[in-house]
């Protein structure tokens, strides 16, 4: 594997940080962010408006369409201010995730920040990246050379996970929901209770506006495909990230440079596929300075990709559809016992040292 031959010191990340800092990106973008959000908030504000607008009629799953692209890209306002790259103070961006995470989109902010921090700080490690299990499912062989350990259900999912893969997207929205009112009934504290008071506002006006407006038939209907578009547009924005990149094997003494850099992939494209995926395509920039403001990423990449080329790290970008392509291959090598050496090498049990 390219670029696992020689390690990053920190004595070398600390001139890229360097130069990054003296470039001035990592400063804030308070004019960008002071447009862009209240841009994103209006238009999700009018497709609520279209809604009533339209009134009673088949043609509101038009409308819920659009309601599913806006609730994905107020998503990334919300991953914006978890990684504070929006103000200074960690108690605004804290009010902003909760503002448009909470009750705009009825996402617990408080949930999905240590859990993406956790992603962070381990990417792509089996045991500690918690984006990890959601994705692969690996049955290991036993000695007759069939697939072995787990239940019907893991190893069904384990060979067809390929062909599942973007139809399970539809329902991530789902998880997102309940496992954040999960974690918050569990922590019983201040701050959860604030949290689900501001998730029952969402619900609460989040139903009576759609219910009020059409059909019990109707509302249910707009409901689904909302929240289908939701959660495929989401997961189709974040897929592209990491997967079907090296897994880190927990026993692995990776330097920090390169531990974000091998297990991220760039997506190739201009000013549309920046907004299509709210920056995330600079996953390599974005992890290796995760309070970086959005706006800045791109201005970054030629400093980073010069870093990875002197410092041997190999710098992964693609288009959209070949990331997609290449997810797909290797949940298809995961899904069967002949492809499982492969499945092993990138799920970290050879350890990248």
């Amino acid at each position: 594997m390219q670029g696992v031959t020689s390690e990053v010191t920190s004595e070398n990340f600390a001139v890229l940080a360097r130069r990054v800092r003296d470039a001035g990106l990592l400063n804030r973008r308070f004019a960008y962010y002071g447009v862009m959000i209240p841009l994103t908030i209006i238009a999700f504000g009018v497709g609520f408006a279209g809604l009533v607008l339209v009134g009673n009629s088949w043609s509101s799953l038009g409308i819920a369409v659009f309601l599913g692209l806006m609730f994905t890209q107020l998503g990334f306002v919300g991953h914006d201010a978890g990684h504070q790259e929006v103000f200074r103070s960690r108690r605004a961006n804290r009010y902003l995730g909760l503002g448009v995470g909470n009750v705009l989109i009825g996402m617990s902010f408080g949930w999905w920040v240590p859990k993406h921090s956790a992603h962070h700080a381990h990417p792509n490690e089996s045991g500690r990246d918690p984006d990890v299990g959601d994705v692969v499912v690996v049955v290991t062989p036993s000695a007759n050379g069939q697939p072995a350990g787990g239940g019907p259900i893991t190893r069904a999912l384990a060979r067809w996970q390929a062909p599942l893969f973007f139809p399970l997207m539809v329902l991530r929205s789902t998880g997102i929901h309940v496992l954040g009112v999960q974690r918050l009934v569990l922590q019983r504290n201040r701050a959860a209770g604030v949290e689900l008071a501001l998730l029952a506002l969402h619900s609460a006006l989040y139903l009576t506006i759609i219910f009020w407006v059409l059909s019990p038939l109707k509302a249910v209907v707009f409901i689904v495909v909302q929240q289908a578009v939701f959660s495929v547009y989401l997961g189709c924005s974040f897929a592209p990230n990491h997967k079907g990149m090296p897994m880190i094997d927990p026993d692995s003494q990776l330097s920090f440079a390169r531990r974000q850099v091998i297990t991220s992939r760039n997506v190739a494209g201009g000013w549309f596929t920046n907004v299509l995926l709210g920056g995330l395509n600079f996953q390599i920039e974005h992890h290796l300075f995760p309070s970086m403001p959005r706006p800045n990423l791109s201005r970054a990449q030629g400093i980073v990709r010069a870093f990875c080329l002197d410092n041997d790290l190999s710098y992964r970008e693609d288009s959209l559809t070949a990331s997609y392509r290449q997810t797909i291959r290797f949940l298809q090598e995961a899904g069967t016992v002949e492809g499982l050496s492969t499945t092993q090498s990138l799920s970290g049990s050879v350890p990248l040292t």
